[in-house]
């Protein structure tokens, strides 16, 4: 045998055993989570999803190179339940996040029971670095706060960015404090311009990604706008057709922009899977200034599809393929899946997500049926293509009333919810409602955490109630 090829065969042997272990170290390899979660955007909003005048390059490119979804809910309409269904997997009925106010303020006693485990505290205990960077609202009390829910990390603000003494509520004008900024559990600034809370976001998140580069990290980046009030600073003034709400869409966009590409500099992209979402739907009270839902009816607020139908773009290079889905999928799938893609475990029985790995990774439908609540009230749900409204879907309009439901849509066909199509489809109306009431049946209720007040404030908040 030709001597040369004495000396090639341990090399090419000692090359490919090299190779072999590499790609065994990047299969073993903990992925990266980030959770980009904005604020009261509605399902047309960004470019990809059709809006004709606010321009989302960042967010367009992130979808053609990602999975967009076409049919992602949240698991509340309203700001407060939707995040906690996000970080447990829980609908809100089973942590007590609900009740007549619709969310957490200042004044409130309660919050997410530090006992619940969230995505953060699920994650470390497979030795993952986490951060909860921007708005919170899940509790303001130190024991709620996310240093207490599994974050080594928390920068931004404890509750909503409207909940201050500068307002045209007359009883948050008289009675709530300047809204504080934390790091950690220290407030370090109250009453900050808030026409820096983006670019604040994002460079402390560019920061953590940077420090844990090395380390399996998850970053949960919680955008408090395009919730109003809208504040904007001048260089990111007047770059919208679509005013000052265009304007704020597009200043996330860059964001989201500046964060993806952190990720590609570190070469940790194939590793790293971000999702882009909303809480719920577009604010339709704020009128120019609050969002579109699309083609789609309803508001943040509403249990029809404009309150619970959200944006969401999935993105993780090599893995997630490059596609669009009418598959279903919801918040509440994030805490299963990434729990399971860390290779950890969890209560199968205790929550109501659903491990997505299959669909994120193989576009293969899990998930068949959403849940709409109106705060512990089911009203409405979703099985595979059909939605029946049980209960009134808003009884303060002039449209069905109690006694006309249920009421039944194909949201395939219809997804704009015009045409009730219960008459001709009576098998199924049967099927849904024993659907309803299995779900009944099977989910736990947990006591309202809304219902007590902070004793401070109870005087000013008992005066208000009686006077309105």
């Amino acid at each position: 045998m030709n001597f040369s090829k004495l000396l090639l065969v341990p090399f090419v042997t000692f090359f490919l055993l090299i190779i072999s272990s590499c790609g065994k170290l990047d299969q073993e390899s903990k992925p990266n989570f980030i959770i980009i979660f904005v604020d009261d955007l509605g399902y047309g909003d960004l470019g990809t999803y059709g809006h004709p005048t606010i321009k989302t390059p960042n967010l367009d490119q992130m979808a053609s190179e990602g999975m967009r979804f076409t049919q992602f809910y949240v698991g509340s309409s309203i700001c407060t339940p939707s995040r906690a269904a996000l970080l447990t997997g829980k609908l809100p009925v089973q942590t007590g996040m609900y009740g007549q106010r619709s969310v957490l303020f200042p004044d409130n006693a309660g919050g997410l029971d530090p006992n619940e485990v969230t995505i953060a505290s699920a994650l470390k205990n497979y030795d993952y670095n986490t951060a909860c960077i921007g708005k919170w609202h899940l509790g303001h009390l130190k024991k709620y706060m996310p240093l207490n829910h599994g974050f080594d990390l928390f920068y931004g603000i404890p509750y909503s960015n409207d909940m201050r003494p500068e307002g045209n509520w007359d009883y948050a004008r008289e009675n709530f404090p300047p809204l504080p900024f934390l790091d950690g559990h220290d407030t370090v600034g109250v009453s900050l311009d808030q026409s820096k809370f983006i670019e604040m976001f994002t460079q402390k998140s560019i920061d953590f990604i940077y420090q844990n580069k090395e380390n399996p990290f998850f970053l949960y980046l919680a955008h408090s706008a395009p919730h109003t009030p809208i504040i904007l600073s001048d260089k990111n003034k007047g770059k919208s057709k679509r005013g000052s709400y265009g304007d704020v869409v597009e200043e996330l966009d860059r964001s989201v922009g500046e964060i993806i590409n952190t990720v590609k500099k570190l070469n940790i992209s194939k590793n790293t899977f971000i999702i882009f979402t909303s809480d719920n739907g577009p604010w339709g009270w704020a009128n120019v200034d609050g969002g579109s839902s699309g083609l789609l009816r309803g508001n943040k607020g509403s249990v029809y599809e404009g309150g619970y139908r959200v944006p969401a773009i999935v993105w993780m290079p090599g893995s997630v393929p490059e596609t669009t889905t009418n598959v279903l999928a919801s918040a509440l799938d994030l805490f299963p899946t990434m729990v399971s893609l860390a290779g950890g475990q969890y209560d199968q029985k205790s929550i109501d997500g659903f491990d997505l790995t299959k669909t994120f990774f193989e576009n293969i439908p899990i998930r068949s049926d959403i849940h709409y609540y109106r705060q512990d009230t089911l009203i409405a749900l979703r099985h595979n293509e059909w939605k029946m409204y049980i209960k009134d879907p808003n009884p303060w309009d002039d449209g069905p009333t109690q006694k006309e439901m249920p009421l039944l849509y194909n949201l395939e066909h219809d997804p704009s919810e015009k045409y009730d199509i219960r008459k001709e489809n009576k098998t199924i109306i049967k099927e849904i409602q024993n659907l309803y009431e299995d779900h009944l049946q099977s989910v736990f209720k947990a006591p309202s955490q809304y219902d007590t007040i902070i004793p401070s404030y109870q005087p000013a908040f008992d005066d208000y109630n009686k006077k309105n």
